[in-house]
């Protein structure tokens, strides 16, 4: 029965401004829109058929996390090759949050966030 759940359809990412970040995800990040509504409320698509919810905050305070945090921690890109994906981040100038280091299970990894601060990584394997 457990063969019901197939995988992950998509995150969801609350954010300030939606359109702009819509946008940063598209432009940047090589997303498109899928789907849309007034709330204002994006369904973004990646290239491997994956999806990103993009959805409005609500107010609350930012809590401040890093990659241990308890609670969802990141969202993991996968990248062809690491070395030309640093490169176009690079020009972006996203806000990297250290060195490439080893992903577990073998590949490389780094960590950078969107211009709202939320944490996403690269990973080639």
């Amino acid at each position: 029965m457990k063969s019901i759940f197939l995988g992950i359809d998509h995150p969801a990412i609350a954010v300030k401004d939606v359109e702009q970040m819509t946008k940063w995800y598209c432009d940047v990040l090589g997303y498109e829109v899928y789907a849309h509504v007034k709330k204002p409320l994006y369904l973004i698509k990646a290239s491997d058929g994956s999806f990103i919810e993009i959805m409005p905050e609500d107010g609350s305070p930012r809590p401040q996390r890093n990659t241990c945090t308890p609670g969802w921690s990141h969202l993991a890109l996968r990248v062809s090759n690491m070395d030309e994906a640093i490169d176009e981040l690079d020009k972006y100038k996203v806000s990297w949050e250290g060195p490439v280091f080893v992903a577990l299970g073998g590949g490389r990894v780094r960590n950078f966030t969107d211009p709202e601060g939320n944490m996403l990584q690269i990973v080639q394997r």
